[in-house]
Order: structure tokens, then sequence, then C-alpha cells
């Protein structure tokens, strides 16, 4: 037997290494496409390949150990009847729920090695469930990814463009692992498309601290502009003083070099709000992100100016995010990074977190991969399990912009949700005009997800709207997605302050009435969460399955119940009793 085993290693020392490694080794080079467009998605163009030498950020996704684990324990801290309700995760709880198996963290390493991606570029996040290579170089991404990065800008304009592939491929045996690679095939900035201006400026007069506060009403008792007076009459906040402004905190997640103004916070707050003495907020910058208040933008002064109004004094966190995923020429320097996803890694590596985050900015679900939506939505519901209250618009054009019709040459026609609005893990805010009663603003956007199923938590209030409509829009849209909107607020004719001037915004180049219709509702929760923790409670968290509950917040909401959010071509979904992808009920 002795014999037998010498004789059989010395047959084998004869055999070339390749030849014995080989067929252990993972097949790099079967692949398959993990996503690709049929053409360069609609009201795109490309501008050819990026300068040599350009280098981009890859984060890949892998999935986690318990593709479960994390959503259902969201579901037990986020649902009142459940006894853990309320005992929000911490970060490393979060972390355990989400690591992925160490056999995918080994092949996907070895695939790094296998195109030599040196480790020092690595870096993970979320108990290694993303994975960042920093610096890689685009001629090897395409290598890796079986991609062609092209640049690319929207077509008909002089915008700055993004560096993307209109598809990529992964090897087989990586599919069953990885969730995306990013950014690949998401098209279109994290931005909702600029509706019409209307901007009436005037300069605030030099006595502003003694000036009345603008409440506008007409003969039919009506504003014919939003001032936080309006709001704060409108939504009985006048009463509550915050209590627990030591421990609860808002924040404002801010894009795109918008910076808001302290000295016209300081004047906006002197007009529309004048018990408020000395309003302040802080900045944090997230990836290179820049502050410049001389410069302010329209869209963020509007963030801080009615967060304050309606939520002062409680501490305010407004996070500046470089990295805003264009070049402009002559630079020949693309940028190298994925915005959200930068913002979403600085939050979530954060050992505390503001209680509750808005922020405005959108993108069609039409224009993403369903494989990333899904990772970043999942990254939303860290935030919740953690007991962040995140809201999002529901976008500015009613069930969708422009005719909507499906590219395979059908001529069907799908309705167009809105991201991050879609993602099941966050609270999408729709909007109302100020009529008294109010009614659904015909912008409001609404729907049903196309990307994300129902959550259990909409079941009851979704299939009796869906019986209600019958067989109207039978085939444009998913009656199993996720319905948007699930709370709804004032949205249009805000009253602001920017270089030193007054002026009322409806729809300008920053998205107005998403972005005003956001920062009410945060600063109405805030309050909510204030009032909590003052009593020694947790924060709400994750409000959906609050908000649907059978004693839930939607109850404490008015109805509303006319309006509708043409788009499409169509007149789009009207507002009944009860819930609506309208505007469900407004704060």
């Amino acid at each position: 037997m002795r014999y037998l085993q010498l004789n059989l290693l010395s047959v084998l020392a004869t055999v070339p290494l390749a030849v014995l490694v080989t067929p252990l080794a993972p097949p790099w080079n079967d692949v398959a496409v993990k996503h690709a467009w049929n053409a360069v998605p609609a009201d795109w163009e490309s501008l050819g390949s990026p300068p040599a030498g350009t280098v981009i950020n890859l984060h890949v996704a892998l999935k986690p150990r318990d593709e479960n684990a994390l959503i259902d324990a969201l579901y037990e801290v986020s649902t009142p009847s459940h006894p853990k309700y309320g005992t929000h995760l911490s970060k490393e709880e979060v972390t355990r729920l989400v690591t992925p198996h160490q056999d995918t963290l080994e092949l996907i390493h070895s695939w790094f090695t296998h195109h030599g991606v040196p480790s020092s570029s690595i870096s993970a996040s979320h108990g290694g469930g993303w994975l960042t290579l920093v610096g890689v170089p685009v001629s090897q991404a395409n290598e890796m990814l079986g991609a062609s990065y092209q640049l690319y800008r929207p077509v008909g304009t002089n915008d700055s463009t993004i560096l993307r592939t209109v598809g990529y491929s992964l090897p087989v045996v990586l599919h069953t692992h990885v969730q995306t690679v990013a950014p690949t095939t998401c098209f279109g900035p994290m931005r909702t498309p600029p509706r019409t201006p209307s901007v009436r400026a005037r300069a605030a007069p030099a006595d502003v601290g003694s000036r009345e506060p603008v409440t506008a009403m007409s003969n039919r008792n009506e504003p014919e502009v939003i001032t936080p007076e309006v709001l704060r009459w409108l939504y009985k906040t006048f009463a509550y003083v915050p209590a627990a402004t030591d421990r609860n905190v808002l924040g404002i997640a801010g894009y795109n070099d918008e910076y808001p103004s302290p000295q016209d916070l300081g004047w906006f707050m002197s007009v529309f709000r004048d018990d408020a003495k000395d309003p302040a907020f802080t900045v944090e910058k997230v990836n290179g992100g820049g502050y410049d208040p001389s410069h302010p933008g329209v869209e963020a002064n509007l963030d801080m100016q009615y967060t304050q109004s309606i939520a002062y004094p409680t501490p305010h966190v407004y996070y500046s995010t470089g990295g805003t995923l264009h070049w402009t020429p002559p630079s020949n320097e693309p940028a190298s990074d994925d915005l959200l996803l930068t913002w979403l890694n600085y939050m979530l590596d954060k050992e505390n977190i503001p209680q509750t985050i808005s922020t405005s900015n959108g993108i069609d679900e039409t224009r993403l991969p369903l494989e990333y939506a899904t990772a970043v939505c999942i990254l939303f519901a860290h935030l919740g399990a953690r007991g962040i209250s995140v809201l999002y618009g529901s976008g500015d054009y009613g069930v969708g912009r422009g005719d909507c019709k499906i590219n395979d040459g059908s001529g069907r026609v799908q309705f167009i949700p809105t991201f991050p609005a879609s993602c099941p893990w966050v609270t999408s805010v729709g909007g109302t005009t100020s009529q008294l009663p109010e009614v659904a603003a015909s912008l409001s956007g609404g729907g049903f997800s196309n990307y994300f199923q129902r959550p259990d938590y909409q079941d009851d209030v979704v299939d009796t709207f869906l019986q209600r409509l019958g067989n109207k829009y039978g085939g444009m849209y998913t009656p199993g997605g996720r319905g948007i909107p699930d709370i709804s607020a004032q949205a249009v004719r805000y009253m602001i302050v920017v270089n030193t001037n007054v002026f009322p915004v409806s729809g300008t180049s920053c998205s107005t009435p998403l972005t005003a219709r956001m920062q009410t509702a945060a600063g109405i929760i805030s309050l909510l969460n204030d009032f909590l923790i003052s009593e020694g409670k947790n924060p709400l968290g994750f409000l959906n399955p609050w908000l649907y509950g059978r004693d839930g917040g939607l109850r404490g909401l008015n109805d509303i119940t006319s309006g509708s959010n043409p788009g499409c071509n169509t007149d789009g979904f009207s507002a009944t009793a009860g819930w609506d992808p309208v505007r469900p009920a407004r704060l």
C-alpha cells in the first residue's frame, strides 16, 4: 500500500501545477449579462469614450447571509403592536444582520485578485455587504465587467456629462452572490427635472425685523402664498414648543452645490417667525462637499427656512454632499462616484444620526436597473431599523412625465413612479394645494412601483382602493406594486428669502414643489419625535407600519378627497375617501 502511495505521488509530481489548479479555480471567463439596456436610454446621447487614464470608483453590493433578517427586524421595531416596537437597533446590530456569507467574501476577493485589483484600494462597509474599489482605471473596469463605459449627457443640452455603460456582465458564479455594481447602467442624476419657473422677487426692507408676518389671504379665505404662519395654523403646530432640543436633531441632505445661507435664514425668520431668536444650523461636508453661504441656492434655502420655521429651535444639520456624478469640459475629469451611495455610506457609518431626515432628490424608476434600486432601497431599511424617519417626495409629474410609452415598439403606456419614494422602506410625501379645504395638487407624484412589491402594511388600504378603481388604467400600472405616496403636505407658492430678496416660488429649476412639501412634513415629524423623546420614549423611526396600522397615524390625519394627478397623457388617479395614489391624507 505504501508503494502505491509513493508511486501516485511521483506521478502527481510530474503533472504541471496549472493542470491541477485550473479545474478548482472559479470559471471567471464564463460570464453572463447582469443588466443591460436595449439601447441608450431615451433623452441621453453618447459623447464617446472618456479621456485616457480616467478612473472610476466601483461599489459592489453583496447579498447577505440571511436576506430576510433585516426586514424582519425592521417590522418588529416599527410595528406598534409588536413587543419590540421602538427598541431600535444599533449600528453594530444592523451590521450583524446584513453580513454576507464567508463563501461570498472569499469568492468576490478571488475575482478581484484575478483582475489585479490591489487590496489597498478595497474598503468594506455595512458589515462587508458593500465593497468599494477606489480609483479603478476605466479600461480595467471595462475588462472586469464586460462593459463599455462612455460619457453621456441629456440630448439637446449643454449639461455636464455622466460616465456610464449601457450594459455589464459578471461571471456566472458571482450572480447569486452580487446584488449590483454601481455606477454602471443607472442613467440620470438623482434629481427631479425642472418645472416651469415662477419667481417674483422683491427686496426685503431694511427694517425687516419689525415687519408683520405675511399671510396674504384672499377674499376666498385661501392663502395666495404659503408662509410659516399659514402652515403652523393649517397643521396646528402653534402650541407646541420643542422640549428635547438637546437630543432631537433634524437632518437635511443637500446635493449639487446647493448651500443654505445663515443670513437669509435670519432674515426669513425675522419676517415670518419673529419669535425665533438667532436660528442656526451646522454643516457637515460629505465626500468633499462644499459650503459657500455667499452663493445660496433656492432649494437649499427653502429646505432650511421651512424646517426651521416649523421645528425651531430643534438643531438642524445640513449635509453638503460632493461628487455630483458629472464632469464639465474642459477639465476632462469625469466624476468617479455614485452620489446617492456616497451619502448613504456616510450616514450609515455614523454612530448617531438625526432622528428625522429629509431629502428631495429623486429619479424615474425607468432610469434605474432593478438590481441597483433594490440594493439602495435596502440601505434605507438600515436607517429605519436604527430609528430614523426618512422622507422622500413622490415626484412632481403626476403619474409620469411625457407619453410614458414603453420602449419596446408596442406603444403601451406604463405609469412611471419616482425612486427612492417607491422604496417600501421610506415614507413618501405627496402634495396638496393651498385651497381650503385642501385638494390634491395636480403635480403630486403617485401610483404604484413597477419594481417593489406592495409591503404588508399597505395591503388593506390598497386593496380597497383597487376594488373601487376597477378596470380603469388596466395594464398601465402594477397593482401588486408598492403604492405611493404615504402622506401629503402643502406643495406650492412658498415664500422664501434668497440673497435678502423675498419672493414666492412655485416650480423652479430646483423642483420647489417637491422640496417645499418635504420640509413641511419633515418639520412636523421632527416635532412628533421631540415630544416622544421629551417623554422618555423612543422616536418614531420608520413611519409606515405605524401610519397604516389599525390604530395608526393615518387616522389622525385629514383625508383629502378631491383633485387628481394627471400625467402620461391621462387624467391620472383621482383622490377619494381613504388611501389613494395621489395624496392619501395630509398632515
